[in-house]
């Protein structure tokens, strides 16, 4: 019962952080982390663990599916270069770094234990780089290959920390042996993820519920997962994989759906991410508990872990900057400014909180796993150094560097895709035979309606600020108006609920069709 309370309360506590967020321009989850730190010191709150084996199964399936359904398999065909030397060659760099500067410093964790601290410090995320990059003007490109680089990188991290993790509590070492164990690990993972993104597919063929066509997207990342981890393959690729595969089986008619599944997949990573950063501020706790005064011994190897995180990245970006081998106008980074902004953005997150959770508290003999508590504390401070200190100077940042903007190239493509969108969407309708059934007056209607869906789609405010600020003020008015109306069309509704014969259903069934009808309105520019 005192787990549940606790769940409960950090639920109710993301909520309310989320708001003071929003006002005090800073990322949530690391205002989650210090709100909980500061909670857990109060003298009602009781001790409460969580088996570290449940760490991982519980928080990166939903986490990792809600940042992979926003890429693609296109995606991935364009930016191997990207995924191969950042979300591969340059995690397990700063693991061999992170490792080794560690157990210099603090001979007595061990080789094994420096390597998963290695792991835990290492793969940024791709979640805190959308929360804090996606509020600042940085160009498209920098930001995809961000996006990029935090999907797979996990992967890495997780296959050495799983091994690093059995070498320390039973006194192995870690060995090149691991290199086979993820290349098979990872092959084995994409079968199976292929496997379940088929059989959700035709699921979702089979089942006609729409809220229960959503609801299958939250039970297939956990069931890959745990599938894959049971026979040994790589739980986060498979979950990867499920999601592209979804992805790429999407049927153009499932439009409703894509908008429940969306609005339903925005509140599971939210709170989800609340509750392992306030997990974290938890732990601390009890580390310090544990330390007393002995914590400030930390310092030197925290702040050289934290040093080498960082000096890591950047010498990485600068060496893709001189030596990437592509034309200088396509590489990424393709300047020394976009070198500062991509070692700045190196955020790391949820992936760093739940393998520092997953931590084994003790080794297979029952003695306290040694430098656990060091463990704990490097991660909690690379995540204040790549995070907190990211999300209050890079708005500063990037005015200072003045990057030239992509936006407008952005912009030159929508406009086109719109167009290419419309001149289908029309001879379409000219060749259709159920349109013949229409009456003339309605297939004019239909028609019109047609050929204004490029203004719908295109964004052509955006390559003027005046005109956007324009724009801005004309559907702030307008989603005014549009609230306004509805939401008196809505009490009128409710109010025939109070009707003498009326049917609570038929309310019902309307109710759902205004706030439909609402979010589509507003996912189509008003």
């Amino acid at each position: 019962m005192d787990f549940l309370i606790l769940l409960i309360g950090l639920l109710f506590g993301t909520v309310l952080v989320v708001g003071i967020g929003e006002r005090v321009r800073l990322p949530y989850p690391v205002l989650m982390l210090v709100f909980s730190a500061l909670f857990a010191f109060l003298p009602m709150i009781p001790e409460i663990h969580i088996d570290p084996e449940l760490i991982l199964p519980l928080f990166l399936p939903p986490l990792l599916y809600a940042a992979a359904q926003r890429s693609s398999w296109s995606v991935f065909r364009l930016r191997w270069r990207s995924l191969v030397l950042l979300a591969v060659a340059l995690v397990a760099v700063t693991v061999g770094v992170a490792a080794g500067v560690a157990w210099a410093i603090v001979p007595a964790l061990g080789l094994p234990a420096a390597i998963a601290l290695g792991a835990i410090v290492a793969p940024p995320d791709p979640v805190a780089v959308e929360a804090v990059a996606g509020k600042v003007s940085m160009p498209r490109r920098l930001i995809t290959v961000l996006q990029t680089e935090g999907l797979f990188n996990d992967a890495i991290a997780i296959v050495i920390f799983q091994a690093a993790v059995t070498a320390s509590i039973s006194g192995g070492e870690v060995g090149w042996s691991i290199v086979p164990s993820f290349l098979i690990g990872a092959a084995g993972a994409v079968v199976l993820g292929l496997a379940m993104g088929w059989l959700v597919g035709a699921l979702n063929r089979f089942v006609p519920n729409l809220v229960a066509r959503s609801a299958v997207t939250l039970v297939a990342p956990y069931a890959v997962y745990i599938l894959a981890e049971e026979v040994h393959f790589s739980g986060v690729v498979a979950v990867v994989v499920t999601a592209l595969e979804l992805g790429r089986r999407a049927r153009p008619q499932d439009s409703e759906e894509r908008l429940t599944r969306t609005a339903f997949w925005e509140v599971v990573e939210l709170l989800t991410t609340g509750v392992a950063f306030g997990l974290v501020g938890i732990e601390m706790r009890y580390v310090i508990e544990d330390e007393g005064r002995e914590i400030f011994a930390f310092i030197p190897g925290v702040a050289a872990v934290c040093a080498a995180v960082v000096l890591v990245r950047f010498a990485w970006m600068y060496g893709l900057y001189r030596f990437g081998g592509t034309a200088r106008l396509n590489r990424v980074p393709g300047s020394l400014k976009e070198v500062l902004v991509l070692t700045w953005c190196g955020m790391r997150g949820l992936a760093t909180l739940a393998l520092a959770l997953a931590m084994p508290a003790t080794t297979l003999a029952g003695e306290p796993l040694p430098g656990r508590n060091f463990m704990i504390v490097c991660a909690g401070a690379v995540l204040l150094v790549t995070l907190v200190l990211p999300g209050l100077t890079l708005p500063w940042l990037m005015r200072r560097l003045k990057l030239p903007s992509d936006h407008g190239a952005v912009a030159k493509q929508e406009r086109e895709l719109a167009r290419r969108a419309e001149r289908v969407a029309l001879e379409t309708m000219k060749r259709s035979r159920a349109a013949d059934k229409l009456p003339a007056e309605r297939r004019a209607a239909l028609a019109r309606r047609m050929s204004s869906l490029h203004s719908i789609l295109e964004r052509d405010s955006e390559a003027d600020p005046q005109k956007m600020l324009q724009m801005k003020a004309t559907l702030e008015v307008m989603d005014a108006v549009q609230r306004e109306a509805l939401a008196a069309a809505r009490q009128e509704v409710l109010a025939a609920r109070r009707q003498s014969g009326m049917d609570p259903e038929a309310v019902d069934r309307v109710l759902r069709r205004l706030d439909l009808r609402t979010v589509t309105l507003d996912r189509s520019g008003h």
